[in-house]
């Protein structure tokens, strides 16, 4: 659910007991029992018969349709392209690359060196082949990176999840030796965080057993664990609350030897407090609750403020979307009368995406009216911030694919609808790059544009849109057209190059809209802010907006308009669908939330709280019902026929709403197509074939609904 992806579909953007979801739902008179309860059981044999009933049934017309094929092909191809961009991942100087390929299933662990990556065929050695492991341990490994002890970063956590989920085990992994560490650390399955505090020591918070989770499933207890202790053994050093959503420690290092060790309780969603780690145990520090630690550069720490923030003891209040520093040595002092400088300040169009550290240098994307930006920051000798601009070109979203604390090297990745993605070796200490790889075209763009437009929401909210369209289309209704968002946890929508969309819809004659609509962040926290809780609403109108403009300006029509969107995006396509059935001929709803009045003890919901609002609260539970998908469908409607997709493994969002959905549909006998695939987790299939026919199939679903 949180996320950081650009695409609207299937972001990698996430229990109270049931007893209390079910009780509270029914309370009011005007609501009816639930009768779907059932397909809560998640692996539950009448529930799985009835998911396997329903993916039988739809696969029967979508799969079976002469086009399935070709666009499952297509789509592989184009997932297994040898000459996809390999994202680098910096660690002390070598390259290191996850890559999954038609012979790596599961996918390898592979690293080079610098010289060699830069070369068109690099020499890459396997460092961890997954699909091997896999076999030797008989379990579905989906591989989900490493957590490497730093300096050095040689001695490393491997995290594997079984199936996609959440949870994961975790092994101590040599990258000097290439092997796993005989009698290292090892974590069992759990959803967990972990910090290096030296070789011989871990900082832990996972589940301890019986209340140690809070009542989003995640741990709540920090532990200390040493090298050779029974992980029984370890000692408790921090701890949050079972309310919180979560609490765990971090380790910030810089180059020039400051350490600080970090314990947060994640209070809800946006609000965190943070505490030092000092000699007399962890010490609250008073940043304030809505902000993000981004890492550690000359002994400064550096911090983005998602909130406004008027420092104990100070006259001035820093504007929310700043990012500022803090010096390490004066927070060990004093925790509570923090100085805080300012490095960036937003203005009315820009506002900062994302911060990393490098040897010497702070790297900061921005947007500016939707428009990617890069800086690089340096602290000089008068220990003020000045920065460069990096050299962009407009029309493009940049995001930092790698930094590396031991040198000022790093990576940039620039990405348009129409223009393939490239990686960019920067250099922080001249502000410069220069071209490193450049994904090959994998669709035919000659005939294609982008255009920025914007439409106006019902408040009178300019809202801004992008298209991606055939140069020379008829304004005249008939252009089969695809429009998708996100709208929640701040996360922003920018322009992506997308090869299985342009090769299954764009080459094909269909137009693709993306929507930067309230509840993201193009616009900082306070675009983000607009869509919170009982102010939903704004967000659903502004896609609304977004759609009637589209058929306006008769570029489409309802019958040729489709919308997309997964997670929070899954909730917004089912929002869409109650609310404005009409304007819609095609609904694809992906890994979605749909029971809003249940949502808290589903899975990890009881964690969103601080987007959704909770049912707790009458006049929050009265907006929940008011919008919530699930409770809204009314048997007296006629709806599109939406295509609903989930996976079982999914720990974050899970299946259940999907499935309770579509089980009401089918009671009042609306037509849907159903598909629930197994593995994956919170995304479209945990290999590359799996990824391609779920997308084949959408595809398929789009064109019957659209283009023919």
């Amino acid at each position: 659910m949180q996320p950081r992806s650009r695409n609207t579909a299937l972001l990698t953007a996430f229990a109270i007991a049931t007893t209390l979801g079910v009780h509270a739902r029914a309370q009011n008179s005007t609501e009816q029992p639930d009768k779907y309860v059932w397909l809560e059981d998640v692996s539950g044999e009448k529930s799985m018969a009835w998911v396997n009933a329903e993916n039988e049934r739809s696969a029967k017309v979508l799969q079976a349709d002469p086009r399935f094929a070709v666009l499952s092909e297509t789509a592989l191809k184009v997932l297994e392209s040898p000459t996809r961009l390999p994202t680098p991942n910096l660690v002390v100087g070598e390259i290191y690359n996850t890559w999954q390929d038609a012979q790596h299933v599961r996918g390898i662990l592979r690293k080079t060196s610098m010289a060699s990556y830069l070369t068109a065929q690099p020499d890459w050695h396997t460092v961890i082949d997954y699909d091997a492991l896999a076999a030797k341990d008989n379990e579905k490994w989906v591989q989900k990176g490493l957590r490497c002890l730093y300096p050095g970063n040689s001695l490393c956590l491997v995290a594997l999840s079984a199936g996609g989920e959440d949870a994961e085990t975790l092994r101590e992994f040599d990258l000097k030796t290439g092997n796993f560490v005989e009698g290292g650390f090892v974590l069992p399955k759990s959803k967990q965080e972990v910090t290096w505090v030296d070789k011989d020591t871990l900082l832990v918070s996972r589940d301890w057993g019986p209340g140690t989770l809070t009542q989003s499933g995640y741990p709540f207890v920090v532990k200390l664990w040493k090298r050779g202790q029974p992980l029984d053994q370890a000692k408790e050093v921090y701890r949050g609350t079972e309310a919180d959503v979560s609490a765990d420690a971090s380790s910030l290092h810089d180059s020039k030897g400051h350490h600080a060790i970090l314990f947060t309780r994640g209070v809800n969603f946006f609000e965190r407090e943070v505490a030092l780690d000092t000699p007399d145990g962890p010490k609250k520090i008073s940043t304030p609750t809505k902000s993000e630690i981004n890492g550690l550069l000359d002994g400064q720490i550096i911090l983005t403020l998602n909130e406004d923030w008027k420092p104990e003891g100070s006259s001035t209040t820093l504007p929310q979307g700043s990012v500022v520093s803090l010096d390490l040595e004066a927070v060990r002092k004093d925790q509570v009368h923090l100085k805080p400088t300012i490095i960036f300040t937003p203005t009315t169009e820009e506002f900062a995406q994302e911060a990393s550290i490098t040897k010497d240098h702070l790297l900061l994307t921005t947007l500016d009216h939707v428009q990617g930006r890069a800086y690089v920051y340096t602290r000089d000798a008068k220990k003020d911030w000045t920065r460069k601009k990096i050299d962009i070109p407009d029309n493009l979203s940049v995001e930092i694919a790698t930094t590396d604390n031991s040198s000022n090297q790093f990576f940039l990745e620039t990405t348009g609808f129409l223009t393939p993605s490239s990686l960019l070796l920067g250099d922080a200490a001249t502000a410069t790059l220069k071209p490193a790889k450049t994904l090959p075209a994998q669709f035919d763009a000659s005939n294609l544009i982008v255009e920025q437009l914007q439409a106006t929401s019902k408040d009178g909210t300019k809202v801004p849109y992008f298209v991606v369209r055939h140069k020379d289309i008829k304004y005249d209704g008939s252009n089969p057209t695809l429009m998708g968002a996100y709208g929640g946890f701040q996360v922003s929508e920018t322009p992506v190059y997308s090869g299985v969309l342009g090769k299954l819809w764009l080459e094909r004659g269909g137009i693709y809209v993306m929507a930067n609509i309230r509840g993201g962040g193009e616009f900082g926290p306070a675009w983000h802010e607009a869509g919170l809780k009982t102010h939903r609403q704004r967000i659903y109108d502004d896609f609304a907006s977004v759609g009637q403009d589209l058929v306006t300006r008769k570029m489409t029509s309802p019958r040729r308009l489709g919308i997309v969107g997964g997670s929070n995006g899954g909730l917004l396509m089912g929002v869409e669908f109650t609310q404005h059935p009409e304007m819609w001929n095609a609904v694809v709803i992906q890994v979605p939330l749909l029971d809003m009045l249940g949502y808290e003890h589903i899975a990890a919901g009881a964690s969103w709280v601080g987007e959704y609002g909770t049912i707790t609260n009458p006049d929050e539970r009265k907006f929940l019902a008011s919008i919530s998908p699930y409770n809204q469908l009314n048997p007296d409607t006629n709806y599109p026929e939406p295509l609903i997709f989930t996976t079982t493994k999914d720990d974050r969002v899970g299946p259940v709403h999907a499935r309770k959905f579509a089980a009401k549909l089918e009671e009042f006998h609306k037509p849907f197509y159903y598909d629930e695939i197994i593995e994956g987790g919170h995304a479209a299939g945990a290999n590359l074939k799996e990824q391609a026919n779920t997308r084949a199939e959408q595809y398929t679903y789009l064109t019957r609904k659209l283009m023919d």
